[in-house]
């Protein structure tokens, strides 16, 4: 029999973040302990389409948006990578319900999933991050600082970056992803396309170039964090590409300084692009990593295990509170 592939739904959810309430959209797949997928620069949720229905039958996968990017609302500010892991905080607690889950990111993305994890440690049960170390945590004998790439300083300058790429999104998007890619055929003209009908909305090149503009902040945060002596207490995996395009061992090393419990390393003949370039073999690694000891712990302590909530926590309370009503009456009767 054919293989049946797991459909994707989509949702939207409205957080009451920091500075201000964020629609963000996100698509759901699988069935199984929850897993949070969180994109990078300049991509969506959609980049994670290949690797979710691969990991659908043993996880309830998570894939938002970030606020201003792909289908979620552009709100001026709140960019720092602090606040958009508030941001996925109130998606995965608050709103789906679950206590304990694990992170995984790319790009951007990894340094949102670290934050998610600097900040709840308790909940976040794995980290894995992809081609992007410890935001503030590279040293000279590892190519400097990130941020020290031309489109990095190019992104920070005001207003420029927006003048220049606007009706000119694709031609600027395309070059990142052919030059940040080690595998041909990847990025056909259809998924260059949709990408581009995501960053070519209103706003949205404004947003990605946010994303840069923070950097100085969020670094200052990070290192703030990590010297007053804490290290990330989960299971953490550091992966990067191990072809000329990809930051091969530099983020496994980034994790062993900031961590407790580090494995990884670089993922062979592969760019920057992991999830879209190695699909198969992100996968296998990610289910072997997240296969350990402490996601069976989570599945035992998470809210809704084993499926999506579709309800917020209030309501989960709320349902709590009564069938804990109908229990103190069956006492009594």
């Amino acid at each position: 029999m054919p293989k049946v592939v797991p459909a994707f739904s989509h949702h939207f959810a409205t957080v009451a973040s920091t500075d201000t309430r964020v629609r963000l959209h996100y698509v759901s797949c699988g069935d199984g302990l929850p897993l949070l997928l969180i994109h990078g620069w300049p991509q969506t949720w959609f980049e994670w389409r290949l690797v979710m229905p691969m990991l659908a039958g043993e996880f309830a996968c998570i894939a938002p948006d970030l606020r201003g990017l792909g289908d979620s609302s552009r709100p001026a500010g709140g960019y720092d990578k602090k606040t958009l892991a508030h941001d996925l905080w109130l998606l995965m607690h608050e709103h789906l319900g679950h206590a304990r889950f694990a992170v995984v990111g790319h790009d951007w993305g990894s340094a949102v999933a670290a934050r998610l994890a600097m900040d709840h440690p308790d909940a976040v049960t794995h980290l894995a991050l992809l081609d992007v170390p410890v935001l503030g945590d590279r040293p000279p004998e590892e190519g400097g600082r990130l941020g020290d790439r031309w489109h990095h300083q190019f992104h920070n300058v005001p207003d420029l970056p927006e003048a220049l790429t606007v009706g000119r999104e694709r031609t600027y998007l395309e070059f990142f992803f052919k030059n940040g890619c080690d595998v041909a055929g990847v990025f056909t003209d259809d998924v260059i396309a949709e990408y581009v009908r995501a960053y070519a909305q209103p706003g949205a090149m404004r947003a990605g170039f946010s994303l840069y503009r923070t950097l100085a902040q969020d670094v200052a945060d990070t290192r703030a964090v990590f010297e007053s002596g804490f290290r990330l207490p989960m299971p953490t995996l550091g992966l990067g590409g191990g072809g000329s395009r990809g930051r091969g061992n530099i983020v496994r090393a980034s994790l062993r300084r900031v961590a407790t419990h580090v494995e990884g390393g670089s993922v062979a003949d592969c760019g920057h692009f992991i999830p879209e370039e190695r699909p198969e073999a992100l996968a296998h690694e990610l289910r072997r990593f997240l296969a350990t000891k402490g996601a069976r712990l989570a599945a035992a302590k998470a809210l809704a295990p084993g499926r999506i909530a579709t309800r917020s926590a209030k309501a989960n309370r709320a349902t709590k509170a009564d069938e804990t009503r109908r229990a103190r009456r069956a006492e009594g009767s």
